[in-house]
């Protein structure tokens, strides 16, 4: 909003700066206020202080108002399309008198948009694009912003007496990037019980319904709809297995029932013969019941092994599993290492030391620190001549922390495809990410051209975060990923998975797609600080979702084997 009001960049930044703090925090601001510690936040001067107060106590801040009162109603909404920024949205309120999304989008389908000076043909295209990109995210929720909220409900429910069980189903066990809704399965002899402590949860925001064995409710501020499930234990994994599965893969594992003489429903696997008076879609009870118990049970019922949560979406698993070529895929226990870490030497909130020691505390063998190149000036990018410095803190870790520490950067592909480094720099460090981290909107040739440019590079090891996407914000850029993975088969390098969750790109299609082809990819997490090393399972989530196996992800290997790809 400052921005719009054309205030100094001094001013705005400061807000930046402040919102960036508070967002690396790695405990509630509102603890920190209770305290009255705001102001020794960095970063956070006495007046962002006050307003932090205000708005943990009020939930509103007064000069926000202000300046909301001071704009047309829908120039702030303006900004939520990718494509349009503070300038622009200014430009086109000032020039079409636009202020809204809507009068934004009848503008740009009568051609107006096109005739403002700095605008053009192109730009009225991407707006387009970008309104309804914003449309489809709006029916779903990135994945990591509801995580929170339903873990606190199944660690709730899971503390009522009597619940035998509980977990999350659907679209969240199946590590999806982003969800719809939530649903929730538990196992309890005491269905009123479970139902009466659910609506009690702080996190319920409203209750939709509610009845002896299921209800819908809205969790948080996001006002997510999660649906919970109550079933006798005998039918828990059945529930489970129902409430997880894709339409496609579920409707492919009754079909196999079918052909079998059984019947699989959320209460239980059953033998038609047994159980021909058992209605679908109402609890039968035991009669006929040969499986439901564990999920386990469920697909063994049908002669097939367990299916990982992540991999059923119809697209093979069960044709698969038939053959016995199941995947056996990475496992968070598996990785070793984190191959990109960022520290105080550019934009980072620890020191190499803190971060090379978390990694330590969670029993992995190696780390990496990679901290940002040089042409990156808003990240604080690390000089050639202090590369050179921070390399030699670096190296000596290894015996400070108990693992090996090695010395990388995140370089920046530069617009033609260079790296950020000269080659006699990049040559002595252990390991090169190369990220595009500018000029996002090139077309789709030059983009591409830009990237195998890069990955032909020989001392680039792993492509940083390939599509550039972050959920619900930015769109990937406009790239041939087909014939990037093809590019990284040839020059034999790897391809992030970052994990950080509103990245977690490589995306899961993709990934698969990379491990059809023979690439490897490397599961980081681009932690910024110790407490972003937590983003490792959701780019694991990932992994499993594109059928990696330990063998096919760098940070799973062994130190010796990481190494010899690395010299290669």
């Amino acid at each position: 909003m400052l921005e719009l009001k054309e205030e100094s960049s001094f001013r705005v930044n400061a807000y930046r700066k402040g919102a960036r703090a508070i967002e690396s925090l790695s405990e509630d601001v509102a603890a920190i206020a209770a305290r009255g510690e705001l102001r020794k936040i960095a970063g956070i001067g006495s007046g962002l202080a006050d307003k932090i107060d205000e708005y943990v106590r009020t939930g509103a801040i007064a000069y926000h108002e202000t300046l909301r009162g001071d704009l047309p109603a829908g120039l702030p909404e303006l900004m939520t399309i990718p494509e349009v920024g503070p300038k622009t949205a200014l430009l086109l309120y000032r020039e079409l008198g636009v202020a809204d999304v809507e009068a934004l989008e009848q503008a740009c389908r009568d051609g107006r948009v096109r005739a403002v000076p700095r605008l053009g043909a192109r730009s009225e295209a991407n707006i387009l694009k970008g309104i309804e990109r914003r449309r489809q995210q709006g029916t779903r929720h990135p994945a990591f912003e509801v995580r929170p909220v339903v873990d606190a409900v199944v660690e709730g429910l899971g503390r009522v007496a009597g619940v035998e069980a509980v977990s999350v189903a659907g679209s969240l066990r199946r590590m999806r990037d982003t969800v719809a809704d939530i649903d929730i399965v538990a196992a309890t002899a005491d269905a009123a019980a479970m139902m009466a402590a659910l609506v009690a949860l702080p996190q319920v925001a409203q209750v939709l319904s509610k009845g002896p064995t299921r209800a819908s409710v809205l969790l948080g501020r996001a006002a997510i709809q999660c649906d919970v499930r109550v079933v006798e234990r005998a039918s828990y994994g059945a529930a489970l297995q129902y409430f997880t599965g894709n339409k496609d893969h579920n409707v492919q594992l009754r079909e196999i029932a079918v052909r079998r003489g059984l019947r699989i429903n959320e209460y239980g696997v059953y033998n038609v013969a047994e159980a021909a008076a058992a209605a679908e879609g109402s609890a039968p009870g035991a009669a006929g019941r040969v499986g439901g118990v564990t999920e386990e049970e469920v697909y063994g019922a049908v002669g097939l092994p367990w299916i990982p949560p992540e991999i059923r979406e119809g697209q093979g698993e069960i044709a698969a599993a038939q053959r016995g070529e199941l995947p056996a895929l990475v496992t968070l226990e598996e990785i070793r290492g984190d191959l990109h870490m960022h520290t105080q030497w550019s934009d980072g909130k620890d020191t190499a030391e803190v971060m090379a020691r978390a990694a330590a505390s969670r029993g992995y063998a190696y780390c990496c620190i990679t901290d940002h190149s040089q042409s990156l000036k808003f990240a604080r990018g690390v000089t050639v001549d202090d590369l050179r410095a921070h390399a030699a803190s670096v190296r000596g870790l290894s015996d400070t922390v108990g693992i090996r520490v090695l010395m990388g950067a995140e370089v920046d592909i530069l617009a033609d495809g260079s790296l950020d480094y000269p080659d006699d720099v990049l040559a002595d460090l252990d390991l090169v990410i190369g990220s595009v981290h500018s000029r996002f909107r090139m077309p789709r040739d030059e983009m591409t051209k830009r990237v195998v440019r890069a990955l032909e590079h020989r001392h680039l090891d792993v492509l940083g975060h390939p599509t550039g996407r972050l959920i619900g914000e930015r769109p990937p850029y406009d790239l041939d990923v087909d014939a990037v993975i093809d590019a990284a088969r040839r020059a034999g390098a790897a391809l992030e998975i970052n994990a950080s969750p509103d990245r977690l790109d490589l995306p899961d299609v993709h990934v698969r797609l990379a491990r059809e082809r023979g690439v490897f990819v490397a599961v980081n997490t681009d932690a910024h600080q110790k407490a972003h090393l937590d983003f490792m399972p959701y780019g694991v989530g990932v992994a499993r979702r594109g059928w990696m196996t330990a063998a096919q992800v760098l940070n799973a290997w062994p130190l010796t084997a990481l190494l010899e790809f690395l010299a290669r």
